[in-house]
């Protein structure tokens, strides 16, 4: 698949994506370049005048200030802390619709969106699909500064390949939380409910990117056009 087709339908799922979209609603948005044309895509039916009093909250700083500049009102977890509908993008995901995000390097903000919607909609291309998580991505694992190498062996040991992510001069990468990203090649992860359990108890490590049980929704746009798989709605 060539890039331009690719592109092609990153917008044409985003944009289904934003079709769920109603007035009045508190819309989480997620990072990463197919959520942008999802915000691209709001920003231009708010402007038209078909929806209106939506209020978002973003996934990271930077999606907060393109939202802001295309005119879209944001909002915080703090005031609105149960969240209609959020449109995210996703790394790979697997025929239960969990998936594995973290890319971008907004996993944790964008985990704590996802935990508090009642619709999470995920909208991807079919390069994303994988019959297992791991297969085609690594699990990024966002850590604290202090002792990121204690948790890179322990990542080890649980079978990764575990990298710290570099920004592009070089730096260690940092989240807007001021924390690490390590990566993690696992390989094909035949039991993600217990690698993600693993995770979340050890000290130090902040959040991963095993997305489990979240996706409400996926949109997934191939040659053919866009499909919606669903596994409910949370309440």
């Amino acid at each position: 698949m060539t890039s331009d087709e690719q592109t092609r339908q990153k917008r044409a799922a985003a944009e289904r994506a934003v079709a769920l979209v109603e007035s009045g609603m508190v819309v989480g948005l997620g990072a990463g370049s197919t959520a942008m044309f999802a915000i691209e895509r709001l920003g231009a039916r708010l402007a038209r005048g078909e929806l209106v009093d939506v209020r978002c909250v973003p996934a990271s700083i930077g999606v907060g200030a393109v939202a802001t500049r295309l005119g879209i009102a944001l909002t915080t977890l703090e005031t609105n802390p149960v969240i209609d509908l959020t449109i995210d993008g996703a790394d790979e995901i697997d025929p239960q619709l969990s998936a594995i995000k973290g890319g971008g390097g907004a996993l944790l903000r964008e985990k704590i969106i996802a935990q508090a919607s009642r619709r999470e909609v995920l909208v991807v291309d079919a390069s994303k699909l994988s019959p297992m998580l791991g297969t085609k991505h690594s699990v990024p694992v966002e850590v604290a500064p202090f002792g990121w190498r204690s948790q890179q062996r322990f990542l080890e040991s649980l079978g990764a390949r575990a990298s710290l992510r570099l920004s592009p001069t070089g730096a260690p990468y940092r989240t807007d939380q001021d924390n690490h990203i390590v990566d993690c090649m696992f390989g094909p992860i035949r039991e993600p409910e217990t690698l993600a359990r693993a995770l979340s108890a050890r000290a130090g490590i902040v959040e991963h990117g095993l997305f489990l049980g979240l996706a409400t929704d996926v949109l997934i746009a191939d040659a053919t056009g866009v499909r919606h798989e669903t596994g409910g709605e949370r309440r």
